[in-house]
């Protein structure tokens, strides 16, 4: 059986023979489903240390490959864990796309009652950003079409932002709202290629005891500026 689109295909139950099929040392470990589920891929928790991640869509397989890469080239240099992929998977059992085995990290997404001070919070995040921007980007991957162009320039995304200003209509300032995006589509950079984080987005930062305690990787992943 084969998913021509994994978002339909993917369950425990799935996760479970993916699990007992490629990685027999972990065969006996319960899988349960997070409470924040992705849209790229689905996450699941594999015992109490790992976590498993599938891609929903192929658009979104590329990011597999990119991940098991760098993210052990990045995680030594930064001031907040990141997942490190433990394992890949390939594809198996009726699901289509490579995959991955992580560590798990503990910890609630990120909101304003979870956090004890939003000043330290962002002081956190700015200096991962910092240090993650200081790595040396090296042969890393240019930002295209496996980051969805994130990273490039904006035009890519014209179209789409102009209608979706358009079928906003009154219910925002226009001409405004197209003003700030003409100023972004004039700007340029013309230093040298960066990392930087493509989805600094609630779901993708993890609390404990009031601190910002983990970056992950979801959606977007980690690309370099071109």
């Amino acid at each position: 059986m084969q998913h021509a689109d994994g978002r339909s295909g993917i369950d425990a139950a799935l996760v479970k023979r993916l699990v007992a099929a490629q990685f027999p040392q972990w065969a006996d470990l319960p899988v349960t489903p997070v409470k924040v589920e992705g849209w790229d891929n689905r996450t699941y928790h594999l015992g109490d240390e790992l976590s498993v991640r599938l891609p929903t869509h192929k658009a979104y397989e590329p990011a597999v490959e990119k991940e098991q890469r760098w993210l052990p080239v990045l995680a030594p240099h930064l001031p907040l864990p990141i997942p490190v992929p433990l394992g890949k998977g390939i594809p198996g059992e009726g699901y289509p796309y490579h995959w991955s085995i992580n560590r798990w990290f503990h910890g609630e997404t990120a909101n304003h009652e979870r956090i004890s001070d939003l000043n330290e919070f962002a002081v956190t995040l700015a200096n991962f950003q910092i240090a993650l921007r200081n790595v040396d980007p090296a042969g890393g991957p240019l930002a295209g079409a496996h980051s969805f162009h994130r990273g490039a320039p904006p035009v890519f995304y014209d179209d789409e932002t102009r209608q979706a200003v358009k079928r906003l209509g009154d219910r925002i300032p226009g001409d405004r709202a197209l003003a700030v995006w003409e100023a972004a589509l004039a700007a340029t950079y013309d230093g040298p290629p960066v990392w930087f984080h493509g989805d600094v987005a609630w779901g993708n930062l993890l609390v404990e005891n009031g601190a910002l305690s983990a970056v992950t990787e979801h959606e977007a992943g980690f690309q370099r500026r071109s």
